[in-house]
């Protein structure tokens, strides 16, 4: 029993140390002191089916089309689930990507603004990476709760931050539809407004 109570003080004091950092100063692993859930060792198929019971969709289908100059790293990411997986330079836009984690307080508080701007509008797409999150059972839960139903992808192992340059999350870039990145936000939204004028400028409109 106190080994339980000294496993709960340290995961809390574990979220508090992330919370002060503002999730920025992001390294490989970070996430991983989180205390596992019994979901936490779900199978593949589990979380397929968790996650289209959370109401998320399906991920959209890879393409072939080829990477660009100053777009998308010509990486491939599994859905979250692992039932598909989606390369990312064959991505085009308008969209929105945004880079999040169940553990990350600030992704917390940003969630339901990027929730609200996906489902007020059809223009833009909205894409989720699930980042350097070792639980996808509680990124699932994660994202229901912040009513994230756009697809979702995994990064586990950090594939993205060198050619991203990402040092923290959340972290959102803006897509357009030759498949640039035309806009970076680092850290996060504060309202729908926020986002939807940050989206709004970034594509010249």
């Amino acid at each position: 029993m106190k080994r339980w109570h000294y496993s709960l003080w340290a995961f809390g004091m574990a979220i508090a140390l992330l919370v002060a950092a503002g999730c920025a100063g992001l390294l490989p692993g970070v996430g991983a002191a989180a205390t596992p859930s019994a979901t936490a060792t779900a199978t593949p198929t589990d979380l397929v089916s968790a996650r289209r019971a959370a109401g998320i969709e399906d991920c959209p289908p890879s393409s072939s089309l080829p990477a660009v100059k100053g777009g998308l790293p010509d990486v491939t990411l599994d859905c979250l689930g692992g039932d598909s997986t989606v390369r990312l330079g064959g991505l085009r836009g308008p969209m929105l990507i945004t880079l999040w984690a169940q553990w990350c307080e600030p992704c917390r508080d940003e969630g339901p603004h990027i929730s609200a701007f996906a489902a007020s509008q059809r223009d833009v797409a909205v894409l989720g990476i699930n980042y350097s999150d070792p639980q996808p059972a509680l990124a699932i839960d994660f994202a229901q709760l912040m009513g994230a139903t756009y697809p979702q992808l995994s990064d586990l192992d950090n594939t993205l931050k060198a050619p991203l340059g990402i040092t923290g999350i959340p972290y959102s870039l803006l897509i357009d539809a030759d498949g640039r990145i035309v806009a970076r936000h680092p850290g996060q939204f504060i309202s729908l407004e926020n986002v939807q004028e940050w989206v709004a400028k970034g594509l010249g409109e």
